[in-house]
């Protein structure tokens, strides 16, 4: 059976649970992330060894890179500083740390206040759930489909993100949502997955996830689960080997059809690409 016939077969016989990444599939969030942690370098004076003077400033090249490498915001942190040298900061009264223990202090500091940061870009009215989202909840909710959020995002973050961009009364319907707190191990580590099924009473194979990164489809398989893969413009070009279908978005697609297997097998990336030919 082919995974195209496999995942068609899924859809008809069973859709338990859907699983929900936060960053990349209820919002585009990866640049909010991006902006708050070099707001977060430049108040605290964040210089590495290799940047000359100026405070540590993330490109938007360098984070998509970063962000489809390591899952959750003190491992980047601690790769980047790792592979550049830790730096100075007002943390530390402009001085680089000398041990483990200022090393976590340093990036427990800077994560706090990036994830403030976060949050006040997120308050700010000027981000909107990613087209689709919202109601493919509400529809597998209504279809008796239990749902859940699943990030490697702090708690903190992802409880004010969801209450700001679901309402009150969506978030507190969630049947279960984690966070990257939650676990030891982030993406592409299926542990939080593992969880979730565990949490929710159900095998992996019963649940569907909805993705929006490499890292996230590995944590998906990793975990036994069926997932859809929902690209972002910075994740559009990657090579989603296993997922059961890649789309730039869910704006048009009913949970009835998802039930259906109506995505199974696509990628519509290659109709555009053979319509730009």
């Amino acid at each position: 059976m082919s995974a195209s016939q496999s995942a068609s077969a899924y859809y008809q016989q069973q859709t338990s649970h859907a699983l929900l990444h936060l960053a990349g599939v209820i919002v585009e969030s990866e640049d909010i992330h991006r902006r708050a942690y070099n707001a977060t370098f430049e108040h605290f004076n964040v210089v590495v060894p290799s940047g000359g003077s100026a405070p540590l400033h993330w490109s938007e090249e360098y984070y998509d890179g970063l962000q489809n490498k390591v899952g959750g915001g003190k491992p980047k942190m601690r790769y980047y500083f790792g592979e550049h040298g830790w730096p100075t900061a007002s943390v530390l009264g402009g001085r680089a740390p000398q041990n483990d223990e200022e090393r976590e202090l340093l990036v427990d500091t800077l994560q706090d206040w990036k994830t403030d940061k976060y949050k006040d870009i997120i308050a700010s009215g000027g981000v909107a759930a990613r087209p689709g989202v919202v109601r493919l909840m509400d529809e597998a909710r209504a279809a008796g489909v239990p749902v859940a959020v699943c990030s490697a995002a702090t708690k903190a973050a992802v409880e004010f993100v969801l209450e700001n961009l679901l309402g009150q009364e969506r978030f507190a319907g969630l049947d279960l949502f984690m966070a990257g707190d939650d676990v030891k191990a982030k993406k592409p580590d299926p542990t939080i997955y593992k969880v979730a099924a565990e949490r929710l009473g159900v095998g992996p194979s019963a649940c569907l996830v909805v993705e929006d990164s490499v890292i996230g489809l590995q944590a998906a398989l990793g975990a036994g689960m069926h997932c859809i893969i929902t690209y972002t413009a910075s994740t559009a070009t990657q090579t989603f080997e296993g997922a059961d279908a890649v789309v730039s978005s869910l704006e048009h697609v009913s949970f009835a059809a998802l039930q259906q297997g109506a995505l199974a097998g696509k990628d519509d990336r290659l109709a555009a690409a053979v319509s730009a030919a």
